[in-house]
């Protein structure tokens, strides 16, 4: 663990940090989907500065990715009762097509932590108004999303606030917004809930939006945190975010998001952060460039310190091949892998982390990696051929593709033997006895494309 006092302050290459294709890799995979080739290259020759900023501030997106989300969201493309599949297409859609994947990351990091399933919900519209909330947000001010969540008409049918009535509070929002959204156990009691509970009657859905009915509203006296008022549910929000606990729980959620799962800050490295994030009026932007230009995220603390999610390890391995994957099919895949976007599995979310793997999930993602680069698949075809990939970047002999391939998707981050293992294997290829109607062509494009799905087998690249 590096100096707390040293930590966070801004990572500047030298001769044992070097800004090189490692860090380009880490970083794009972290604030992002991962990166292509280009990416690489373009992070490397511009050095870490220019990249960074590229990174934290997107590019505006292109005429063709907001025309095609706002059509496939509108009323008579995406209505209320639109299958769970199609609902998740449509975020794969935008995340595979985005110029912001930082803003895209982030809204999927507070999707989890906000987790609300369509599958109770059952109204793809509302999910849909949820995730746009969520990306309004997403690297803005915490508290101001905080607050909303609590009329967001998914949230309110999800913890059943519209069915929260003065003579007979529900207390399941109050509970998950002390508990899951803002403090974290150990930090509020059971009287605490009792009294926010009654704060959040009188809230219900007119014509598609969250409204406040002051006649169906508790509007006695509550006590939360020791401090008494007749308070709304805004106002429980605001006290939850004036909680000294806020800022370090929040805090916390994104260091493992963004730096590592495994690793356990202690407080000297968090209560700096999460200071910082409580003056800034809960700037999560702002939060989000503290961590990602810092001494801790470039070092050995944070490198390939997570597991990928499904969706970071399907759009990842998408955007390197540069295809164009059906969303459709590639949402059906990931049920297999264990996320479901806008479904995920409680309102506590999904436990990621090592959870994310075991036997059936890294067959899934096997197979997923063979479905994408065989061309064979009638779901995928040949809209992510590495042999395309690969000759397209003029990569030349078997070293020079597993080299590519290495170096593309893992950046060299293999042992000597692995490597040697794919060269021993594209050269029995060359023995194999294919059909009599190949070509030589034929022949060279089948071993390249197994050989990538090797590559996307490697124990390193479930790594982010």
């Amino acid at each position: 663990m590096l100096d707390p006092k040293t930590a966070w302050a801004p990572y500047t290459p030298g001769a044992d940090t070097p800004w090189d294709r490692k860090k380009v890799g880490h970083l794009y995979r972290r604030a992002g989907f991962g990166a292509t080739a280009a990416e690489l290259d373009a992070g490397v020759k511009d050095g870490h500065a220019r990249t960074l900023d590229r990174v934290l501030n997107g590019a505006p997106e292109a005429e063709d990715f907001t025309r095609t989300s706002e059509f496939m969201a509108s009323e008579r493309s995406m209505p209320p009762g639109a299958p769970q599949q199609r609902l998740s297409a449509w975020w794969l859609d935008r995340m595979l097509k985005t110029r912001h994947p930082l803003r895209e990351k982030l809204t999927l990091f507070w999707h989890d932590h906000f987790a609300t399933s369509n599958a109770k919900v059952q109204n793809a519209r509302f999910m849909l108004g949820q995730y746009r909330l969520m990306r309004s947000h997403a690297l803005g001010r915490f508290a101001e999303l905080l607050v909303a969540m609590g009329t967001d008409p998914a949230m309110l049918v999800w913890l059943d606030t519209i069915t929260s009535t003065k003579s007979a509070p529900n207390e399941n929002y109050a509970r998950e917004l002390m508990e899951l959204f803002a403090l974290g156990i150990g930090n509020y009691t059971e009287a605490d809930i009792r009294q926010a509970a009654r704060a959040f009657t009188g809230y219900e859905i007119k014509e598609g939006k969250g409204a406040f009915n002051r006649r169906a509203h508790d509007a006695g006296e509550k006590t939360v945190f020791g401090k008494s008022g007749t308070f709304t549910g805004e106002d429980i929000a605001r006290l939850c975010l004036d909680h000294p606990a806020c800022p370090r729980f929040i805090v916390r959620k994104l260091y493992k998001f963004l730096v590592s799962d495994t690793d356990v800050p202690p407080a000297e490295l968090i209560d700096p952060l999460a200071e910082e994030y409580r003056e800034s009026g809960f700037d999560t932007g702002k939060l989000v460039s503290t961590v990602l230009r810092s001494n801790l995220f470039f070092s050995p603390t944070a490198y390939r310190a997570k597991i990928k999610s499904p969706v970071e390890f399907a759009v990842g391995t998408v955007r390197a091949l540069e295809g164009h994957a059906g969303t459709l099919p590639l949402a059906e895949a990931l049920e297999g892998l264990g996320q479901v976007l806008f479904a995920p599995p409680s309102v506590k979310g999904w436990d990621g982390g090592p959870a994310w793997l075991n036997a059936q999930t890294l067959l899934g993602r096997n197979n997923l990696a063979l479905a994408l680069t065989s061309t064979e698949d009638a779901r995928f075809g040949s809209r992510c051929d590495p042999a395309a990939l690969l000759a397209g970047h003029g990569t030349k002999g078997d070293e020079g593709q597993v080299d590519f391939l290495l170096g593309l998707f893992l950046q060299g981050d293999v042992p000597a033997a692995a490597r040697g293992k794919l060269l021993d294997y594209l050269k029995a290829a060359k023995g194999v006895k294919y059909p009599a109607y190949w070509s030589a062509d034929d022949v060279a494009n089948h071993r390249a494309r197994a050989v990538t799905h090797l590559v996307l087998t490697l124990p390193e690249y479930q790594l982010s």
